[in-house]
């Protein structure tokens, strides 16, 4: 263990008029390994903060020497409301995100003193949970949020990577697919998904939000969906067909853009996806990838569901729909979803050889309030919120 640097670093917020330049350079040379000389860079397009922006309560700190100001940490945090899937509640948590040590001074007690800073600033702003993210192999990090903060494992999910690369299959001519209005979308989402672990109160911020494509529901041709096409009829949830799916796609590439050279170990400008860069995109394999050329996005398939025996079917043709999709979209190379490990709609989701898995934990641990009986988290299914992916 390197000699811890305590009082030598100071933790201080982002200044978005003068840390710019130095928090792109610091990111820019922040180490996640290698893969046969290809690097991947998160490209935040000049917004260190996009992955946090949408939310009003957010925030970035950055941890730099006192004797030459040079950055050597950063970490973003939020605040949103959210549902535990046990009896309706609802409780304030903190997120964790985008922690970053500079590679010359880890293991030197930065980690712990952003994780303690980002924990206080959540405190004060009324956090009951804090909860954080982190590959299923990252042992470091697991060790500093179990032994060292106190975490303790929430559940765990996958994040499925499918690449764009040839023809989407077309969706079965059985089945009907039709976008939602919003109102729609939140509507169907609150009546379903409402009672879900970490289903947002502000559902509706999501859904407005310019880089949600939208939302599509998919059901056989055969079944009536009785008010689907009346925007005024507000119970068209409770006259669903028997079997019946639904998703929303978020155009993530409008906020970040990755990019893969061959040049230098994997570095990233922003700890956005670097659980998931390695695995991304199973072509970095190949010499002759087209994506070593310029950056890429990807579209993010979000509040995924749905119902009934026919749930394949009807899942599968809503994935390939999206699939279509995200071939027309500027620069956009992927899809990506996640979803909890037991979540039953998993097992739906279109899977071949060119598809990608990679594992992920979920941690967290109560701040504020007394401990009771609703403090439990019910976690079979839970909503992965597209803003902070």
């Amino acid at each position: 263990m390197s000699a811890q640097l305590g009082d030598k670093v100071h933790i201080r917020e982002f200044n978005e008029d003068r840390d710019i330049e130095a928090v792109e350079k610091f990111e820019k040379n922040c180490e996640t390994g290698s893969r046969k000389g290809i690097s991947i860079f998160t490209n935040m397009m000049g917004d260190p903060l996009s992955r946090i922006r949408l939310y009003p309560t957010h925030i970035m700190l950055i941890a730099e020497l006192h004797e030459n100001r040079e950055l050597v940490g950063a970490v973003r945090g939020c605040i949103k409301h959210v549902g535990t899937g046990n009896g309706g509640t609802h409780v304030k948590i903190g997120c964790i995100l985008g922690l970053r040590v500079s590679p010359r001074h880890r293991r030197k007690g930065i980690g712990l003193k952003l994780v303690k800073s980002i924990e206080g600033w959540a405190i004060r702003n009324g956090a009951q949970y804090i909860c954080i993210a982190t590959e299923e192999s990252n042992v470091i990090s697991t060790s500093l949020f179990i032994h060292k903060c106190n975490y303790v494992k929430l559940n765990s999910l996958v994040i499925l990577v499918q690449p764009i690369k040839n023809h989407a299959q077309d969706p079965s001519v059985n089945v009907r697919i039709e976008k939602l209005s919003v109102e729609q979308a939140i509507s169907l989402y609150r009546d379903r998904l409402g009672s879900k672990a970490f289903f947002p109160n502000d559902m509706e911020a999501i859904l407005n939000e310019k880089l949600s494509l939208g939302s599509w529901v998919s059901f056989l041709k055969e079944d009536d969906w009785v008010g689907l096409h009346d925007k005024e009829d507000k119970d068209f949830p409770s006259r669903a067909p028997s079997s019946w799916a639904i998703l929303s796609i978020w155009k993530t590439c409008e906020a970040y853009k990755l990019h893969i050279r061959r040049q230098h170990p994997f570095k990233c400008f922003h700890a956005t996806l670097s659980h998931a860069g390695a695995k991304i995109f199973p072509c970095v394999k190949t010499t002759n990838c087209d994506l070593l050329h310029r950056p890429y996005g990807f579209l993010f398939l979000y509040g995924v569901y749905g119902e009934g025996q026919r749930l394949g079917d009807l899942l599968k043709s809503l994935w390939w729909f999206a699939y279509s999709l995200a071939g027309n979209v500027k620069d956009c190379k992927v899809i990506v979803t996640e979803l909890a490990i037991s979540d039953p709609v998993r097992e739906h989701v279109p899977q071949g050889p060119s598809m990608s898995c990679i594992n992920d934990l979920w941690y967290f641990k109560k701040v504020n309030g007394p401990s009771e009986d609703n403090d439990r988290w019910t976690m079979t299914q839970l909503f992965v919120d597209p803003r902070d992916f």
